[in-house]
């Protein structure tokens, strides 16, 4: 186990973009053999727009690096953080920082995301796209970049996980990202069996349907546990009926323009039907 938090913890940023690109790579050309939705659309122009901003949030996010290591650095000094009040084998830390991890810096802000006005109209940039294909999955605005790493360096301070632990938990999430966003087919049982307890790409889809209640629920990063425990979770009778999308931002011209994505949290709130914040 020490073996394997000494090498996260040295891991190059090369060889994490390794990763990140062999997963992407990966499911993409698992959906393009196996799609779930035929999507009538130019797919290399969606993977690009999305690239663009997959690669803002990859440099925000290796800028950032330098915060959450200084966060992990305070903790160990201070055995400051929940993981530092109990003494616990190693495994156990392991898997209690990468749960703890996934709540706050991750479940917590993105449903704080749309519980928030001004913090749901950076998100909202995310759930624009109505072509949800594995380059959605860091399809997130500059903004929202900077508010997500901002919660992870106050998840590690919270938590008390080792560099090491931040580093296995953030690999687990860029997987994450592509498996669930991927246009791919997964056999109901096994996907309804598994989103039990981490989130399923069907489980993860019913988040990106187009209208309420739906686009308000199934919030989960890596552990679905979280929806299931807070009651946060819906569904659909069939994961065809799903529609990407926002009801507010359904013309390609607002949804596919870099320009226009780039300016949504600084243009006038449209409120949703169903919505939860007044004009």
């Amino acid at each position: 186990m020490e073996n394997i938090i000494q090498f996260f913890e040295t891991i190059p940023a090369s060889t994490r973009s390794i990763y990140l690109v062999s997963g992407f790579v990966f499911f993409l050309i698992v959906e393009m053999g196996i799609p779930h939705f035929r999507f009538e659309y130019n797919k290399l122009k969606h993977i690009l727009l999305n690239l663009f901003f997959t690669l803002t949030t990859l440099v925000i996010n290796f800028a950032g690096a330098s915060l959450i290591l200084l966060a992990a650095d305070y903790n160990k000094a201070n055995s400051t953080g929940i993981l530092n009040i109990f003494m616990v084998p190693l495994w156990l830390k392991i898997i209690l920082g990468i749960l703890l991890l996934d709540f706050v810096g991750a479940w917590l802000v993105h449903w704080i995301e749309h519980k928030v006005k001004w913090l749901w109209k950076f998100h909202l940039i995310h759930h624009t796209d109505p072509y949800i294909d594995v380059s959605s999955g860091l399809r997130h605005h500059p903004g929202e970049s900077v508010i997500r790493l901002l919660f992870t360096a106050l998840a590690v301070l919270v938590t008390g996980a080792p560099f090491g632990v931040v580093m296995i938990y953030q690999t687990l999430s860029a997987f994450f990202a592509h498996l669930t966003h991927a246009n791919i087919i997964v056999p109901t049982i096994i996907d309804k069996t598994f989103a039990t307890i981490i989130v399923t790409p069907y489980f993860h889809k019913i988040h990106h349907h187009y209208i309420q209640p739906h686009t308000d629920s199934n919030y989960g990063n890596i552990f679905s546990i979280w929806d299931h425990l807070l009651r946060t979770t819906t569904s659909v009778k069939k994961i065809d009926e799903i529609t990407y999308g926002i009801d507010t931002h359904m013309a390609p011209e607002e949804n596919s323009n870099i320009k226009n994505l780039l300016m949504i949290p600084f243009q006038k709130y449209r409120a949703p039907v169903g919505s939860k914040f007044s004009d």
